[in-house]
Protein backbone atom coordinates (compact mmCIF):
# COMPACT_ATOMS: atom_id res chain seq x y z
CA UNK A 1 0.00 0.00 0.00
CA UNK A 2 1.42 3.26 -0.97
CA UNK A 3 1.91 6.45 1.17
CA UNK A 4 -0.98 8.16 -0.72
CA UNK A 5 -3.45 5.37 -0.41
CA UNK A 6 -3.25 5.19 2.76
CA UNK A 7 -3.58 8.44 3.55
CA UNK A 8 -6.70 8.31 1.86
CA UNK A 9 -7.96 5.24 3.70
CA UNK A 10 -7.10 7.52 7.01
CA UNK A 11 -9.09 10.46 5.64
CA UNK A 12 -12.15 8.41 4.51
CA UNK A 13 -12.31 6.39 8.25
CA UNK A 14 -12.01 10.10 10.18
CA UNK A 15 -15.10 11.60 7.71
CA UNK A 16 -17.37 8.57 8.42
CA UNK A 17 -16.02 8.95 11.96
CA UNK A 18 -16.72 12.63 12.06
CA UNK A 19 -20.44 11.67 10.71
CA UNK A 20 -21.22 9.22 13.00
CA UNK A 21 -20.82 12.00 16.01
CA UNK A 22 -22.59 14.32 14.15
CA UNK A 23 -25.74 12.07 13.70
CA UNK A 24 -25.55 11.59 16.81
CA UNK A 25 -25.76 15.00 18.27
CA UNK A 26 -28.65 16.07 15.87
CA UNK A 27 -30.76 12.89 17.38
CA UNK A 28 -31.47 13.26 20.92
CA UNK A 29 -34.32 10.78 20.89
CA UNK A 30 -31.67 8.08 19.39
CA UNK A 31 -32.73 4.62 21.52
CA UNK A 32 -29.51 2.73 23.22
CA UNK A 33 -29.03 -0.15 20.43
CA UNK A 34 -29.03 2.79 17.64
CA UNK A 35 -32.86 1.78 16.08
CA UNK A 36 -35.86 3.93 16.23
CA UNK A 37 -37.63 4.02 19.41
CA UNK A 38 -41.02 3.38 18.70
CA UNK A 39 -42.96 5.13 22.07
CA UNK A 40 -46.76 3.70 22.23
CA UNK A 41 -48.06 7.01 23.96
CA UNK A 42 -52.01 6.47 25.14
CA UNK A 43 -54.11 9.29 24.71
CA UNK A 44 -57.71 10.50 25.37
CA UNK A 45 -59.27 13.72 24.25
CA UNK A 46 -61.69 16.07 25.59
CA UNK A 47 -61.91 18.15 22.59
CA UNK A 48 -59.76 19.28 19.98
CA UNK A 49 -56.59 18.65 21.98
CA UNK A 50 -56.13 15.47 19.96
CA UNK A 51 -55.21 17.31 16.43
CA UNK A 52 -53.50 19.83 18.70
CA UNK A 53 -51.18 16.98 19.64
CA UNK A 54 -50.79 15.67 16.63
CA UNK A 55 -49.37 18.57 15.20
CA UNK A 56 -46.89 18.94 18.38
CA UNK A 57 -45.51 14.78 17.72
CA UNK A 58 -44.72 15.67 14.56
CA UNK A 59 -42.74 18.99 14.90
CA UNK A 60 -40.73 16.36 17.39
CA UNK A 61 -40.28 13.51 15.13
CA UNK A 62 -38.93 16.20 12.55
CA UNK A 63 -36.35 17.20 14.64
CA UNK A 64 -35.73 13.77 16.64
CA UNK A 65 -35.92 11.26 13.72
CA UNK A 66 -34.79 8.32 15.90
CA UNK A 67 -38.08 8.65 17.17
CA UNK A 68 -41.62 7.60 16.54
CA UNK A 69 -44.79 8.31 18.46
CA UNK A 70 -46.96 5.91 18.28
CA UNK A 71 -50.32 7.42 19.90
CA UNK A 72 -52.94 5.49 20.87
CA UNK A 73 -56.44 7.11 21.23
CA UNK A 74 -58.95 6.17 23.14
CA UNK A 75 -62.48 7.41 24.49
CA UNK A 76 -61.79 8.85 28.36
CA UNK A 77 -63.98 6.30 30.24
CA UNK A 78 -62.07 3.63 28.58
CA UNK A 79 -58.56 4.89 29.70
CA UNK A 80 -58.07 3.88 32.95
CA UNK A 81 -59.38 0.24 32.09
CA UNK A 82 -57.08 -0.01 29.13
CA UNK A 83 -54.18 1.15 30.89
CA UNK A 84 -54.54 -1.00 34.04
CA UNK A 85 -54.36 -3.63 31.18
CA UNK A 86 -51.51 -2.98 29.30
CA UNK A 87 -49.65 -2.92 32.85
CA UNK A 88 -50.57 -6.07 34.64
CA UNK A 89 -50.10 -7.69 30.90
CA UNK A 90 -46.76 -6.54 30.62
CA UNK A 91 -46.90 -4.62 28.01
CA UNK A 92 -46.62 -0.89 29.49
CA UNK A 93 -46.91 1.79 27.24
CA UNK A 94 -44.05 4.48 26.88
CA UNK A 95 -46.29 7.40 27.87
CA UNK A 96 -49.93 8.33 29.09
CA UNK A 97 -51.93 11.02 29.43
CA UNK A 98 -53.11 10.56 32.75
CA UNK A 99 -55.89 12.22 35.31
CA UNK A 100 -55.32 9.68 38.63
CA UNK A 101 -51.88 10.07 38.90
CA UNK A 102 -52.47 7.75 42.33
CA UNK A 103 -53.49 4.73 40.43
CA UNK A 104 -50.28 4.15 39.06
CA UNK A 105 -47.00 5.66 40.63
CA UNK A 106 -46.03 2.60 41.54
CA UNK A 107 -45.56 1.73 37.69
CA UNK A 108 -44.40 5.29 36.71
CA UNK A 109 -40.95 6.23 35.86
CA UNK A 110 -39.19 8.76 38.29
CA UNK A 111 -38.28 11.24 36.16
CA UNK A 112 -36.25 12.83 38.71
CA UNK A 113 -32.64 11.84 37.07
CA UNK A 114 -33.75 12.63 33.62
CA UNK A 115 -34.72 16.84 34.16
CA UNK A 116 -31.64 17.85 35.32
CA UNK A 117 -32.45 20.06 38.00
CA UNK A 118 -35.47 18.57 39.20
CA UNK A 119 -36.37 21.41 41.61
CA UNK A 120 -36.40 24.31 38.65
CA UNK A 121 -38.39 21.67 36.90
CA UNK A 122 -41.10 21.62 39.57
CA UNK A 123 -41.28 24.98 40.73
CA UNK A 124 -42.04 26.08 36.78
CA UNK A 125 -45.59 24.70 37.38
CA UNK A 126 -48.39 26.06 39.48
CA UNK A 127 -47.59 24.84 43.62
CA UNK A 128 -51.14 23.58 44.55
CA UNK A 129 -50.40 21.00 41.64
CA UNK A 130 -47.31 19.28 43.00
CA UNK A 131 -49.31 17.10 44.91
CA UNK A 132 -50.34 15.22 42.14
CA UNK A 133 -47.36 14.30 40.68
CA UNK A 134 -44.71 14.40 43.22
CA UNK A 135 -45.18 11.82 45.44
CA UNK A 136 -42.73 10.10 47.69
CA UNK A 137 -40.35 12.51 46.51
CA UNK A 138 -40.27 11.09 43.46
CA UNK A 139 -41.46 12.69 39.84
CA UNK A 140 -44.23 10.30 38.55
CA UNK A 141 -45.91 12.87 36.72
CA UNK A 142 -45.40 15.88 34.49
CA UNK A 143 -48.71 18.30 34.48
CA UNK A 144 -49.84 19.61 31.10
CA UNK A 145 -52.55 21.68 31.97
CA UNK A 146 -54.49 22.48 34.98
CA UNK A 147 -57.94 22.46 35.15
CA UNK A 148 -60.83 24.04 37.03
CA UNK A 149 -65.00 23.22 37.67
CA UNK A 150 -67.49 26.72 37.32
CA UNK A 151 -70.85 27.45 35.70
CA UNK A 152 -71.53 27.32 32.27
CA UNK A 153 -75.03 29.12 31.63
CA UNK A 154 -77.47 29.57 28.77
CA UNK A 155 -77.06 33.22 27.98
CA UNK A 156 -80.73 32.58 25.58
CA UNK A 157 -82.68 31.09 28.44
CA UNK A 158 -81.96 33.88 31.36
CA UNK A 159 -82.08 36.67 29.10
CA UNK A 160 -86.05 35.07 27.90
CA UNK A 161 -86.41 35.29 31.41
CA UNK A 162 -84.82 38.84 31.97
CA UNK A 163 -82.46 37.46 34.72
CA UNK A 164 -79.03 38.68 34.84
CA UNK A 165 -76.16 36.82 35.76
CA UNK A 166 -73.57 38.32 37.94
CA UNK A 167 -70.54 39.81 36.24
CA UNK A 168 -67.97 40.26 38.77
CA UNK A 169 -66.66 38.55 42.01
CA UNK A 170 -67.90 41.07 44.04
CA UNK A 171 -71.72 40.35 42.23
CA UNK A 172 -71.43 36.20 43.23
CA UNK A 173 -74.56 34.45 44.15
CA UNK A 174 -75.91 32.73 47.40
CA UNK A 175 -77.06 29.49 47.07
CA UNK A 176 -80.36 30.85 48.00
CA UNK A 177 -79.92 33.29 44.91
CA UNK A 178 -79.02 31.20 42.54
CA UNK A 179 -81.61 28.65 43.12
CA UNK A 180 -84.26 31.27 43.22
CA UNK A 181 -82.50 32.46 39.81
CA UNK A 182 -82.96 29.27 38.33
CA UNK A 183 -86.44 28.32 38.78
CA UNK A 184 -87.43 32.06 37.83
CA UNK A 185 -85.41 30.79 34.37
CA UNK A 186 -87.47 27.67 34.41
CA UNK A 187 -90.77 29.92 34.77
CA UNK A 188 -90.38 32.44 32.83
CA UNK A 189 -87.69 31.61 29.99
CA UNK A 190 -88.53 28.10 29.68
CA UNK A 191 -86.18 25.81 30.59
CA UNK A 192 -86.92 22.43 31.23
CA UNK A 193 -84.01 21.99 34.12
CA UNK A 194 -82.19 24.82 36.06
CA UNK A 195 -79.29 22.51 35.86
CA UNK A 196 -77.20 19.50 35.37
CA UNK A 197 -74.05 18.52 37.05
CA UNK A 198 -71.54 15.81 35.76
CA UNK A 199 -71.78 12.23 37.66
CA UNK A 200 -68.35 12.43 39.85
CA UNK A 201 -67.46 12.98 43.05
CA UNK A 202 -64.85 15.36 41.69
CA UNK A 203 -67.56 18.07 40.26
CA UNK A 204 -70.14 16.97 43.35
CA UNK A 205 -67.34 17.93 45.76
CA UNK A 206 -67.35 21.85 45.07
CA UNK A 207 -70.84 22.48 46.60
CA UNK A 208 -68.94 20.60 49.55
CA UNK A 209 -66.28 23.19 50.16
CA UNK A 210 -69.01 26.13 48.96
CA UNK A 211 -70.56 24.93 52.14
CA UNK A 212 -67.42 24.76 54.13
CA UNK A 213 -67.18 20.99 54.17
CA UNK A 214 -63.73 18.88 52.86
CA UNK A 215 -63.31 14.97 52.66
CA UNK A 216 -60.48 15.03 54.95
CA UNK A 217 -59.17 16.90 57.80
CA UNK A 218 -56.43 19.96 57.07
CA UNK A 219 -53.64 17.24 58.07
CA UNK A 220 -55.24 13.72 56.00
CA UNK A 221 -55.50 12.00 59.38
CA UNK A 222 -59.35 11.25 59.50
CA UNK A 223 -62.46 11.66 57.41
CA UNK A 224 -64.57 14.96 57.54
CA UNK A 225 -66.70 14.46 55.04
CA UNK A 226 -69.79 13.44 57.32
CA UNK A 227 -69.10 17.00 59.82
CA UNK A 228 -72.23 19.31 59.35
CA UNK A 229 -71.48 21.54 56.67
CA UNK A 230 -71.30 17.93 54.69
CA UNK A 231 -74.63 16.98 56.06
CA UNK A 232 -75.92 20.36 54.31
CA UNK A 233 -73.80 20.61 51.10
CA UNK A 234 -75.80 16.73 50.73
CA UNK A 235 -79.23 17.77 51.72
CA UNK A 236 -79.08 20.49 49.09
CA UNK A 237 -77.95 18.25 46.56
CA UNK A 238 -80.82 16.03 46.84
CA UNK A 239 -83.04 19.16 47.36
CA UNK A 240 -81.93 20.17 43.59
CA UNK A 241 -83.20 16.81 42.54
CA UNK A 242 -86.38 17.11 44.80
CA UNK A 243 -87.41 19.96 43.37
CA UNK A 244 -87.30 19.23 39.81
CA UNK A 245 -84.12 21.51 39.06
CA UNK A 246 -81.77 18.78 38.43
CA UNK A 247 -82.99 15.83 36.27
CA UNK A 248 -82.31 12.41 38.22
CA UNK A 249 -81.56 11.11 34.68
CA UNK A 250 -78.11 11.95 34.97
CA UNK A 251 -77.27 10.81 38.62
CA UNK A 252 -79.64 7.71 38.56
CA UNK A 253 -79.79 6.88 34.90
CA UNK A 254 -76.79 7.67 33.33
CA UNK A 255 -78.12 10.45 30.74
CA UNK A 256 -75.47 12.39 29.04
CA UNK A 257 -74.98 15.98 30.94
CA UNK A 258 -73.52 17.92 27.63
CA UNK A 259 -76.31 16.56 25.80
CA UNK A 260 -78.67 17.95 27.66
CA UNK A 261 -76.88 21.22 27.89
CA UNK A 262 -76.54 21.33 23.99
CA UNK A 263 -80.12 20.40 23.50
CA UNK A 264 -81.01 23.88 24.57
CA UNK A 265 -82.94 23.20 27.82
CA UNK A 266 -81.25 23.52 30.74
CA UNK A 267 -79.89 26.85 32.56
CA UNK A 268 -76.66 26.28 33.56
CA UNK A 269 -74.02 23.00 33.92
CA UNK A 270 -71.73 22.19 36.24
CA UNK A 271 -68.52 21.54 34.37
CA UNK A 272 -64.95 21.76 34.01
CA UNK A 273 -63.20 24.42 31.57
CA UNK A 274 -62.39 21.90 29.17
CA UNK A 275 -65.82 22.24 28.32
CA UNK A 276 -65.28 25.84 26.42
CA UNK A 277 -63.92 23.60 23.98
CA UNK A 278 -66.63 21.33 23.67
CA UNK A 279 -68.95 24.27 23.47
CA UNK A 280 -67.62 25.83 20.96
CA UNK A 281 -69.53 24.79 17.55
CA UNK A 282 -73.33 25.61 19.52
CA UNK A 283 -74.91 27.79 17.42
CA UNK A 284 -78.57 27.15 18.41
CA UNK A 285 -78.49 29.19 21.45
CA UNK A 286 -76.10 32.10 22.93
CA UNK A 287 -74.21 30.17 26.35
CA UNK A 288 -71.50 31.91 28.66
CA UNK A 289 -69.99 31.22 31.91
CA UNK A 290 -70.52 33.00 35.37
CA UNK A 291 -69.41 32.62 38.36
CA UNK A 292 -70.27 30.10 41.06
CA UNK A 293 -72.40 30.76 44.16
CA UNK A 294 -71.20 30.32 47.58
CA UNK A 295 -72.37 29.76 50.80
CA UNK A 296 -69.96 29.91 53.23
CA UNK A 297 -67.14 30.42 50.77
CA UNK A 298 -66.36 30.23 46.86
CA UNK A 299 -64.62 27.77 46.04
CA UNK A 300 -63.41 25.31 42.82
CA UNK A 301 -61.76 22.00 42.99
CA UNK A 302 -57.93 22.34 40.67
CA UNK A 303 -57.24 19.31 38.96
CA UNK A 304 -55.52 18.78 35.58
CA UNK A 305 -53.74 16.21 32.91
CA UNK A 306 -50.65 14.47 33.52
CA UNK A 307 -47.84 12.98 31.29
CA UNK A 308 -46.59 9.87 32.53
CA UNK A 309 -43.64 7.29 31.47
CA UNK A 310 -43.90 3.84 32.76
CA UNK A 311 -41.07 1.55 33.52
CA UNK A 312 -40.29 -1.63 31.70
CA UNK A 313 -41.59 -0.16 27.85
CA UNK A 314 -37.46 -0.28 26.73
CA UNK A 315 -37.43 3.63 26.46
CA UNK A 316 -37.87 5.54 29.46
CA UNK A 317 -35.00 7.71 28.49
CA UNK A 318 -36.82 8.70 25.48
CA UNK A 319 -40.42 9.16 27.26
CA UNK A 320 -38.61 11.37 29.55
CA UNK A 321 -37.24 13.72 27.07
CA UNK A 322 -40.41 13.43 25.14
CA UNK A 323 -42.23 14.37 28.41
CA UNK A 324 -39.55 17.61 28.99
CA UNK A 325 -40.52 18.82 25.72
CA UNK A 326 -44.19 19.15 26.05
CA UNK A 327 -44.01 20.80 29.39
CA UNK A 328 -41.38 23.69 27.61
CA UNK A 329 -42.93 27.20 27.80
CA UNK A 330 -43.68 27.12 24.29
CA UNK A 331 -44.78 23.63 23.26
CA UNK A 332 -47.11 23.63 26.65
CA UNK A 333 -48.42 27.55 25.81
CA UNK A 334 -49.11 26.50 21.86
CA UNK A 335 -50.98 23.05 23.36
CA UNK A 336 -53.05 24.89 26.08
CA UNK A 337 -53.50 28.14 24.01
CA UNK A 338 -55.10 25.62 20.59
CA UNK A 339 -56.89 23.52 22.78
CA UNK A 340 -58.21 25.99 24.69
CA UNK A 341 -57.16 25.02 27.92
CA UNK A 342 -55.67 26.63 30.67
CA UNK A 343 -51.68 26.31 31.08
CA UNK A 344 -50.17 24.65 34.60
CA UNK A 345 -46.71 27.05 33.84
CA UNK A 346 -46.63 30.11 36.11
CA UNK A 347 -45.28 32.31 32.96
CA UNK A 348 -47.69 30.85 30.85
CA UNK A 349 -51.01 32.06 32.99
CA UNK A 350 -52.26 34.57 30.60
CA UNK A 351 -52.64 33.09 26.41
CA UNK A 352 -53.62 34.69 23.85
CA UNK A 353 -56.79 32.30 23.06
CA UNK A 354 -59.07 32.35 19.90
CA UNK A 355 -61.98 31.85 21.85
CA UNK A 356 -63.64 32.65 25.53
CA UNK A 357 -60.58 34.54 26.58
CA UNK A 358 -63.14 35.89 28.99
CA UNK A 359 -64.68 32.50 30.12
CA UNK A 360 -61.14 31.40 30.91
CA UNK A 361 -60.85 34.92 33.27
CA UNK A 362 -63.79 33.43 35.17
CA UNK A 363 -62.64 30.37 35.53
CA UNK A 364 -59.19 31.40 36.70
CA UNK A 365 -60.84 33.93 39.03
CA UNK A 366 -62.94 30.31 40.59
CA UNK A 367 -59.15 28.61 41.07
CA UNK A 368 -58.04 31.65 42.68
CA UNK A 369 -60.39 31.68 45.10
CA UNK A 370 -60.93 28.05 46.02
CA UNK A 371 -60.73 26.35 48.99
CA UNK A 372 -57.04 25.17 50.43
CA UNK A 373 -59.04 22.28 51.70
CA UNK A 374 -60.29 21.14 47.57
CA UNK A 375 -56.51 20.88 46.78
CA UNK A 376 -55.31 19.20 49.72
CA UNK A 377 -58.18 16.36 49.36
CA UNK A 378 -57.79 15.77 45.55
CA UNK A 379 -53.54 15.74 45.61
CA UNK A 380 -54.14 12.85 47.72
CA UNK A 381 -54.69 10.47 45.03
CA UNK A 382 -53.41 7.68 46.11
CA UNK A 383 -55.98 7.40 48.55
CA UNK A 384 -58.96 9.28 47.50
CA UNK A 385 -58.68 6.34 44.15
CA UNK A 386 -59.49 3.85 46.72
CA UNK A 387 -62.99 5.66 47.75
CA UNK A 388 -63.95 8.15 45.06
CA UNK A 389 -66.36 5.45 43.22
CA UNK A 390 -68.05 4.63 46.38
CA UNK A 391 -68.66 8.49 47.61
CA UNK A 392 -70.36 8.40 44.34
CA UNK A 393 -72.53 5.17 44.77
CA UNK A 394 -73.42 6.42 48.51
CA UNK A 395 -74.45 10.16 46.89
CA UNK A 396 -76.78 7.64 44.22
CA UNK A 397 -78.41 6.03 47.60
CA UNK A 398 -79.28 9.51 48.90
CA UNK A 399 -80.79 10.65 45.67
CA UNK A 400 -82.75 7.44 45.34
CA UNK A 401 -84.14 7.33 49.07
CA UNK A 402 -82.35 4.45 50.11
CA UNK A 403 -79.94 6.22 52.78
CA UNK A 404 -80.35 9.33 54.35
CA UNK A 405 -77.53 12.12 53.85
CA UNK A 406 -75.93 11.54 57.26
CA UNK A 407 -76.06 7.52 56.70
CA UNK A 408 -74.57 7.93 52.97
CA UNK A 409 -71.61 10.15 54.37
CA UNK A 410 -71.07 8.23 57.80
CA UNK A 411 -70.15 5.36 55.34
CA UNK A 412 -68.37 7.35 53.21
CA UNK A 413 -66.23 8.32 56.45
CA UNK A 414 -65.41 4.65 57.70
CA UNK A 415 -64.70 3.71 54.38
CA UNK A 416 -62.02 6.66 54.09
CA UNK A 417 -60.64 6.05 57.75
CA UNK A 418 -60.53 2.44 56.67
CA UNK A 419 -58.07 3.48 53.96
CA UNK A 420 -56.24 5.29 56.02
CA UNK A 421 -55.42 3.35 58.50
CA UNK A 422 -54.22 1.13 55.66
CA UNK A 423 -51.65 2.89 54.20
Amino acid sequence: MTRRTTFKLITSMVLVMLLIVLTACGNSGTSANGKQATLDFLWFSDGKEGEVIKEIIKDYEQTNTQVKINLIEVGFKDIQTKLKTMLSGGKPPALSRVTDTGSFANQAVDLTPYMGNADQFKDQFIDSLKPYYVMNDKLVAAPMDVTANGLIYNKTLFDKAGVKVPTSPDQVWTWDEYTAALKEVMDKGGARYGMVWDVTPHRWSTLLYQYGGSILTEDGSAAAINNEAGIRAMEKFKQLHQEGIMPESVWLGGENPNNLFRSGTVATHWAGNWMISNYKDITDFEWGVTYMPKETQRSSVPGGKFLMAFEGSGYEKEAAEFIEYLTSKEVNSKYNQESLFMSPRKDSSVLNYEFGKEMFEIFADELKNSSPLAANDWSRQTLISKISTDLKNNIMDVLSDKATPQEALDRTAKLINEAIGSQ
